[in-house]
C-alpha cells in the first residue's frame, strides 16, 4: 500500500489555501447619505463584514496563514498560535477549519460572549488571559507558549507580522481606488495598525496628495474593542507613525451615539469600532469644502448583541 508523501500533502494544503482566497476581500462601499449630507463632500464606508469570518481581519488572518503555509512554517501537525481580541482569532479559526489546520488563541477573558461562542464553534483552542491586561497581556502569554513549545506552535504574532499590513496594501487600498478613483481622504482606527498602515501606504502611492487620518480612543480605559491607546499600550511592531498626516481621538460615548444614528439614518448595525471609524470620518468630512472621504467598517453588530439591545 502506497503512502502519500509529506511533500504531496504540503502541496495540497498550498493549493487549498490559494483557493480560499476567493472568499477574502472585494467588499462593497456604502455611501453615507442621510447621516451626513454636505454639498461637494461625500463619505463612503467599506463594509468589511461581507467576507469570510465576517470582519476586516479576514484579510490579515488569511494573508498570515497563507504566507506561513507557503513558507513551510505551518501545516496540519502545527498549531497557529496568536493573541487576539476576537476578530483576528475568528479569521484564523475560520481559515483553519477550512484547511484542517489547528488554531490556538490567547484571548482576554472579558471578550464578548458572542466572540467566545464563535471561536469555540470553529474549533479553536482558547487560552483565556487576564481581563485587566487586555491584548498586551495576551501577547505575553502567547510569546511564552511559543518560546516553550517551538515545534508545537507557529507563532503568527499579528502585531509584528508584516503580512498583516501587506494584506491591506495588496487588497484593501486597490479595491478602494478602483471603486473611487477620486478619493481625497482616508480615515481609520489603530489596533494592530495593519489596516491603516497597509492601506495608507498604498493609497499614497496610488493617489498622490491623499490625506490620511488615523484614529485612537481618547483614553486608556476605553470601550472600543480592538483599538489601542498607543500612548499607554505596547506599540505594534508594524506601526509606522509616518503614514498618518494627522491623528484624531474618538470617545467611546461618541461611538455609542453613532451606533444609534447609523441604525436610524443609514440602516447599518455597527460594532463600536466601526461606529468610531465612522465618527472620525464624519469629523474629517465636516471640515471640508470638497472631498471624498473613505473609512472602514471592520465588522457589524453581530458580536455585540447585548450592547446593541441596550442602545437601540
Amino acid at each position: 500500500m502506497s503512502t502519500v508523501s509529506t511533500t504531496t500533502i504540503d502541496e495540497q494544503l498550498r493549493q487549498q489555501v490559494q483557493q480560499l482566497g476567493a472568499y477574502i476581500g472585494r467588499t462593497p462601499l456604502h455611501r453615507i447619505t442621510r447621516l451626513f449630507n454636505k454639498p461637494g463632500v461625500t463619505v463612503y464606508a467599506k463594509k468589511e463584514w461581507e467576507q469570510l469570518s465576517g470582519s476586516v481581519k479576514a484579510r490579515a488572518g488569511y494573508a498570515i496563514f497563507k504566507a506561513a503555509i507557503d513558507n513551510g512554517m505551518l501545516n496540519r501537525q502545527t498549531s497557529l498560535l496568536d493573541a487576539t481580541s476576537g476578530n483576528t482569532g475568528i479569521a484564523y479559526a475560520a481559515v483553519g477549519k477550512q484547511l484542517g489546520v489547528p488554531v490556538t488563541l490567547c484571548l482576554p477573558e472579558n471578550a464578548s460572549p458572542e466572540r467566545k461562542e464563535i471561536l469555540q464553534s470553529l474549533g479553536a483552542d482558547i487560552i483565556f488571559t487576564s481581563r485587566f491586561e487586555g491584548t498586551d497581556g495576551a501577547q505575553q502569554v502567547a510569546f511564552a507558549l511559543a518560546t516553550e513549545n517551538p515545534r508545537k506552535y507557529f507563532y503568527a504574532d499579528q502585531y509584528k507580522n508584516d503580512n498583516n499590513w501587506k494584506a491591506h496594501y495588496n487588497t484593501t487600498a486597490p479595491e478602494i481606488v478602483e471603486a473611487l478613483p477620486g478619493i481625497t481622504h482616508f480615515v481609520a482606527g489603530l489596533g494592530t495598525t495593519g489596516t491603516f498602515t497597509g492601506t495608507g501606504r498604498r493609497l499614497k502611492e496610488l493617489v498622490p496628495g491623499i490625506h490620511l487620518t488615523s484614529l485612537q480612543p481618547d483614553n486608556p480605559l476605553h470601550g472600543l474593542e480592538g483599538w489601542k491607546h498607543l500612548e499607554t499600550a505596547i506599540v505594534p511592531g508594524i506601526y509606522d507613525d509616518k503614514v498618518a498626516d494627522d491623528n484624531f481621538e474618538v470617545s467611546t460615548e461618541e461611538s455609542w451615539e453613532i451606533i444609534k444614528a447609523a441604525y436610524h439614518y443609514e440602516n447599518l448595525l455597527l460594532s463600536p469600532s466601526s461606529a468610531a471609524n465612522l465618527a472620525g470620518a464624519l469629523h474629517v468630512a465636516e471640515k471640508l469644502h470638497r472631498g471624498v472621504v473613505v473609512t472602514i467598517l471592520p465588522d457589524n453588530a453581530d458580536k455585540y448583541k447585548d450592547i446593541i439591545k441596550k442602545l437601540l
